[in-house]
């Protein structure tokens, strides 16, 4: 695979980079609340600085549907990353017109502008040539360092190729160098899925599914394989589009062989949290964690794997008595990797959760990406890859 890296590049000094980052962080009350994204980007901005560059940096936030909201300013962001860097960041209130290109015009080399949210403009989300040609003026090179959106085709990942000469950073470049490891995984390769949506994973699970020793389930992901089978899951959330893709892991009622699910669960039940078979789950109960037997049945399988890839939580984690299986989980991938396994994690909260248990720097590779990461395991389309990536 050949990679269109910036380290290629041997003279920057006085270049204007447009700098597409993935800040989509999370806020509270004005305020950066977990700055992992902005820290991870840090590498590729100093690579830049320290050549002499002169950055803009545009990033997205939220899902402000293509139009001005305070509530998704990536101001914060700014203010944070000013923090981070130690030196002058310069907020723009917008992305494209005037006041960009009067602030290009006195840029100097080593100096940051920052761009509004890409999302307040319709023609980032429609992949808009014209407003794609805009972000793209006075710029020399146009760098993706935004592995967790290349999977979109939007203007700042796509359409903008045209106009620029493209580059992958430093962290996009990580990115894709680790996937391919559990692409062409050392095996066992133990696979672990959690979270809600099955149309999301189903892609992913079938890819890896011919080079996987086991599959394991958990999470709302596993109430859809439950619903399918017919057992009762309560008032558990499920997937109600998932009955196209689950089945497709079944032949007739037997499911495919390196699918395993969790024997048992945790319940929220009328006095508390209580752990019982996969087959006892109530119809007034919820299903928040997997139990006690399937930690111990996955830490077997998990504790033989050289490869090992986890995405998605197996339980509501956010809460006391349900953040167990999950924690166990965390702990175990942590261990195994660094060493025995190559270990790969990605998707916000997984990532959220491996931070509680503590042991995140023991583990080979932290994704930044959620979907963009399934898509790209699954051999999905990555438009904000094509020019910068190929085999």
């Amino acid at each position: 695979m050949i990679i269109k890296s910036i380290k290629k590049l041997k003279n920057l000094k006085d270049k204007t980079i447009f700098l597409r980052t993935d800040f989509n962080v999370p806020l509270e009350e004005g305020r950066v609340r977990d700055d992992y994204k902005i820290v991870v980007g840090l590498k590729t901005i100093n690579f830049l600085l320290s050549r002499g560059a002169r950055l803009v940096i545009a990033t997205h936030l939220g899902e402000p549907a293509g139009k001005p909201d305070k509530r998704f300013s990536v101001k914060p962001v700014a203010l944070r990353l000013k923090k981070l860097l130690a030196r002058p960041v310069k907020f723009l209130p917008v992305t494209i017109g005037p006041k960009v290109e009067q602030a290009l015009k006195n840029l100097n080399a080593g100096e940051i502008i920052f761009l509004e949210n890409l999302r307040f403009n319709a023609g980032e989300l429609n992949n808009d040539s014209r407003f794609a040609q805009e972000l793209a003026r006075g710029s020399d090179l146009y760098i993706n360092d935004a592995f967790a959106v290349s999977h979109r085709r939007q203007a700042s990942v796509d359409a903008i190729k045209k106009y620029l000469p493209a580059y992958a950073g430093l962290g996009l470049e990580e990115e894709i160098r680790a996937a391919n490891r559990v692409i062409k995984p050392k095996k066992p390769l133990v696979v672990i899925m959690g979270g809600a949506k099955i149309s999301t994973k189903a892609p992913l699970i079938k890819k890896l599914y011919p080079a996987a020793s086991q599959i394991l389930i958990g999470g709302a992901l596993a109430n859809n394989f439950f619903k399918y089978q017919k057992l009762e899951i309560g008032r558990s959330l499920f997937d109600v589009d998932s009955l196209v893709y689950v089945k497709k892991f079944f032949k007739g009622k037997k499911l495919a062989s390196k699918i395993i699910l969790p024997p048992d669960v945790v319940v929220k039940t009328k006095l508390g949290a209580q752990a019982k078979r996969s087959d006892e789950v109530k119809k007034d109960e919820f299903i928040f964690d997997i139990g006690p037997e399937t930690i111990a049945l996955y830490a077997r399988f998990i504790k033989k794997a050289r490869t090992l890839v986890w995405n998605g939580p197996l339980g509501k984690f956010e809460e006391e008595s349900f953040k167990y299986g999950t924690l166990a989980v965390a702990r175990l991938v942590a261990a195994r990797s660094s060493g025995p396994a190559y270990g790969l994690v990605g998707g916000g909260e997984t990532v959220a959760a491996l931070k509680l248990s503590k042991m995140m720097e023991y583990v080979d590779f932290v994704s930044t990406a959620g979907g963009a990461m399934l898509t790209y395991l699954g051999g999905g389309k990555m438009p904000g890859l094509k020019g910068i990536v190929r085999d």
